[in-house]
């Protein structure tokens, strides 16, 4: 199958896309996520997807486009639901390229965490892949997550600490906000 992968990081990316060409498909990424803050850790994670593509020969798009602004619309006032509406905006995004440019089926690195809500996840994305005309291609990669760190750390790759959003980056630094 072809195959597009949404990536929320170079390092996130690694074993999902060993898996999907390890099993036969033509694999090609998006990296769209809006909710990454501050911009220089935006501008880090785009930087080690690039690299990660070059290593790996992966044809990637990227958007550019800091989109803070669009994020936060989303989720103020509704920081209870933030995660729901961060994956929101990037698998609609995923699922209307997928079905726009013949891709057979669309998937997510965000499959490959073990922070992420996998039920929110696959639900979402099977609902997305009945509206959009596509399908939707699951496999628990958490699977794989000691092998994705292992080897991009082995690659250099820049690895962050926390998801990308402003509300993860507090609970990572401010003991009082973990969950």
């Amino acid at each position: 199958m072809k195959i597009l992968l949404h990536i929320c990081c170079g390092p996130c990316a690694i074993y999902p896309l060993h898996r999907l060409r390890e099993q036969g498909h033509e694999v090609h990424g998006l990296f769209y996520n809006p909710n990454i803050h501050p911009f220089q850790e935006f501008r880090r994670r785009i930087d080690a997807a690039k690299t990660f593509a070059e290593i790996t020969e992966f044809p990637l798009e990227i958007d550019e486009q800091y989109g803070l602004t669009d994020y936060l619309r989303q989720v103020v006032f509704h920081e209870q639901e933030r995660c729901s509406r961060c994956y929101e905006m990037r698998l609609v995004q995923t699922a209307e390229k997928a079905a726009a440019n013949g891709f057979e089926a669309f998937t997510t690195t965000l499959l490959y965490s073990k922070y992420q809500n996998h039920q929110l996840l696959s639900t979402r994305c099977e609902q997305l892949a009945g509206q959009y005309q596509t399908a939707f291609f699951y496999e628990d990669f958490r699977q794989g997550w000691q092998q994705g760190i292992d080897e991009s750390r082995g690659m250099g790759l820049y690895r962050q600490p926390y998801c990308g959003c402003i509300y993860s980056e507090q609970e990572r630094y401010d003991r009082r906000k973990r969950k």
